[in-house]
């Protein structure tokens, strides 16, 4: 087999990225993602494109945050593990695959090489998400009107949620963080993460019965690509009482009446009762995602 040349693109070659077949239909995915091209790294093989990456993060963000584009031609495995593993930067890779990208033999066999790079690169899957768009056709929720909602100011009361959220939690990041550096590490990330968010800080709602009994929150977000479900939960004291489906109709409607014409969300697929709460809400799955992480070793 001939040598791998793996190299960064540049304004001169720049359409090298876009020669490598796209069974996974990641182009038309990411078709208002912006990738800066000083991230995009392609492996050639006598010229020929075989594998690709596309590093990403937000417009102020000086290094990356994710890989969110990551093929491999048929047979390159290989190529696809060189290219991941000879990369300046070690972040979590979003494999997005179609929904129920199993069940055809097509996807499946894209999916699975690209599975298979990655372990090779030392990448670890750390979970399969389902991911969600709503759009106005799709209807907005009922409004159960059980609960109040408000902005709340203080961050220390979303801190203190955030812990008391994750204390019982399926989210698998959440876990990877508590694992690492306790409740405070997984609440730390979730705020790190609305802050970096564009969209405003009054956005961030508590949520209480009537009686003044705190229940959750809620956070309305515009991620750089867009209106996005930012985060919901529920304090372990009140769960079972289906407080969830109300969060996400809550903040269903508060980025409706925004203008948002399309809102993504995301759950993991372990989490059988948020992802029940989606298609109630009528959130329909769009895609499906395996989020890997680089190894310890």
């Amino acid at each position: 087999m001939t040598r791998l040349v793996i190299r960064a693109l540049d304004a001169h070659d720049a359409p090298l990225f876009d020669t490598l077949p796209d069974p996974l239909g990641l182009a038309a995915a990411h078709a208002r993602t912006v990738h800066r091209l000083e991230w995009k790294r392609v492996a050639l093989r006598d010229g020929v494109v075989v594998a690709r990456g596309a590093w990403w993060g937000g417009p102020d963000d000086t290094t990356p945050v994710n890989i969110n584009w990551f093929d491999v031609a048929e047979g390159e495995e290989e190529a696809g593990a060189a290219l991941l593993r000879t990369a300046p930067h070690r972040v979590e890779l979003e494999l997005d695959l179609p929904a129920g990208w199993r069940d055809s033999p097509v996807t499946r066999a894209a999916g699975e090489t690209r599975l298979r790079a990655a372990r090779a690169a030392g990448y670890e899957v750390l979970v399969e998400r389902y991911l969600y768009h709503w759009t106005p056709r799709c209807g907005l929720p009922e409004r159960p009107g059980r609960l109040r909602f408000r902005s709340e100011a203080d961050d220390a009361v979303f801190f203190d949620a955030l812990r008391r959220i994750h204390s019982d939690t399926l989210d698998a990041h959440a876990r990877r963080a508590i694992a690492e550096g306790g409740l405070d590490q997984a609440a730390q990330e979730e705020l790190d993460f609305f802050r970096w968010c564009p969209s405003p800080r009054r956005w961030w709602q508590v949520a209480h019965t009537p009686g003044g009994e705190f229940v959750g929150i809620h956070v309305p977000a515009h991620n750089p690509g867009g209106p996005c479900i930012g985060f919901i939960g529920v304090v372990p004291e009140q769960r079972g009482r289906g407080y969830s489906l109300d969060l996400l109709a809550e903040c269903t409607h508060f980025l409706a009446e925004r203008g948002a014409q399309l809102v993504k969300g995301a759950t993991d697929q372990a989490n059988v009762p948020m992802a029940r709460n989606f298609a109630r809400a009528g959130h329909p799955v769009v895609a499906e995602r395996i989020s890997l992480v680089p190894g310890r070793g």
